[in-house]
């Protein structure tokens, strides 16, 4: 005996390949322990002295005799060495476990944290403020002149349909219309355009009737909009006029109220975001190809739950800010800043059943891009994979009391199984696995 003690743990080679999953490390450990020659090879424990867990026991006998006939057996067999791939070897006992390659269906993917809440805000401005319909901006305001006093807001988390109040100025509500058009002039007896149309839509779907649904603004659509000034409270002019109400897409949510009873009207009024709970991704750019229109995803929620959503939405690729503008940790270097390393693609997705959300508003969740399918193959879970010392993989075939390790190529892994195929490798082969 070289005063080797027992229970002393082996690692892999240097040079061991690794596989996703982190699982074949330890079988590694099991076939480098042995030399071509039938002895035992002393191995360096891994950087910071920590041996790595095996998952699979070898027994060494203390007494020398035994030692030596599991060496020579091991060295005869060519399991640990350089001999034919399929040579039996009679093992001093079976794997811990088993299990039958199957044929299946695997599919590859990619999962990236994601955001449960409802979808980007948008600001709402007092008419005349920068960014407002009035200053030629995308957001709008109401309140007509730009000016008064805010009398009436909505709360935080407060939806907002077609002919409700957005908020009162001077006790005059500023109602929410549905459309895609802007108020963005003054609208009167004479004036024609898709806003007009936008119009008479709204006041059609609000009740009103005796005028036609087209681009003209004549004298009947007048009467009309001085009956829905008379209910809002408004003076009965008959013309509509730059922030006389808002207009957005369908209803609207309010995310915060940013002023209050008192303030005067102007700046931010509100920001507000859609109606429906969405889950937004930042994607990295080299998973930009998963995310497809219309395309299904797994989303993991807090609770473990999943639940599958579709793509509805997808941006412009961004870049995040790099202020170091050194390579990321590990990195190569190269360029003077790691941009597009750190570019992503905003992706929006919506879970059509939205009951099964539950009650969260907001959360962390984990959402799953299948990358590729493949149908028909013939699969064992990683755990059954050996990484062998001078590279490459095998599985243990069980036949009866004896075992052979036979090489095998890999495929595509996905829900912790991986494809694998080889001579003698069928469907309902039996091979080793770790308990």
């Amino acid at each position: 005996m070289s005063g080797r003690e027992e229970g002393t743990v082996e690692t892999a080679p240097e040079g061991a390949a690794d596989v996703p999953g982190g699982e074949l490390e330890p079988r590694a450990a099991a076939l480098a322990s042995f030399d071509g020659n039938g002895g035992a090879v002393e191995q360096p424990p891994p950087e910071g002295g920590r041996p790595r867990r095996r998952g699979m026991r070898i027994a060494l006998i203390v007494a020398c005799a035994v030692v030596v006939a599991v060496a020579a057996a091991g060295a005869a067999s060519g399991v640990f060495g350089g001999g034919d791939d399929k040579t039996e070897a009679t093992a001093p006992s079976g794997p811990p476990a088993t299990t039958q390659v199957k044929r299946t269906t695997l599919t590859s993917s990619q999962t990236v944290d994601g955001q449960l809440g409802y979808g980007d805000t948008a600001a709402v401005k007092a008419p005349g403020s920068a960014g407002s319909a009035q200053s030629g901006g995308s957001a709008q305001g109401g309140g007509g002149a730009g000016s008064g006093i805010v009398t009436w807001m909505p709360s935080d988390g407060d939806t907002v349909t077609r002919g409700e109040p957005v908020y009162k100025v001077d006790q005059q509500s500023v109602p929410l219309l549905y459309g895609s058009v802007p108020l963005y002039r003054t609208l009167k007896p004479g004036s024609s355009g898709s806003d007009v149309k936008m119009l008479e839509k709204n006041l059609r779907a609000l009740g009103y009737r005796g005028f036609t649904v087209d681009t003209t603004y004549d004298y009947s659509t007048a009467a009309a909009v001085e009956k829905w000034q008379d209910k809002l409270g408004r003076s009965q002019t008959g013309e509509v006029r730059v922030g006389d109400a808002l207009v957005a897409s369908g209803a609207r949510r309010v995310a915060k109220a940013e002023l209050a009873v008192g303030d005067t009207l102007a700046g931010d009024v509100l920001t507000w975001t859609g109606t429906d709970r969405v889950i937004s991704v930042d994607l990295p750019v080299q998973y930009a190809d998963l995310a497809k229109k219309g395309g299904a995803t797994t989303v993991t929620l807090p609770d473990n739950t999943t639940v599958t959503a579709v793509v509805t939405d997808i941006g412009t690729p961004t870049t995040s800010d790099n202020s170091s503008g050194s390579a990321p940790s590990g990195g190569s270097g190269g360029s003077s800043g790691s941009g597009s390393a750190n570019a992503t693609v905003p992706v929006e997705l919506k879970v059509n059943d939205a009951a099964k959300i539950g009650a969260y508003q907001a959360a962390s969740v984990s959402v799953e891009f299948a990358s590729e399918t493949r149908a028909n193959v013939l699969a064992v879970p990683i755990s059954a994979l050996f990484a062998l010392p001078g590279g490459g993989y095998a599985v243990e075939v069980v036949t009866g009391a004896k075992t052979e390790y036979r090489d095998v190529k890999l495929g595509t892994f996905g829900n912790g199984m991986v494809e694998i195929s080889g001579t003698g490798i069928t469907a309902g082969t039996v091979v080793g696995v770790p308990k």
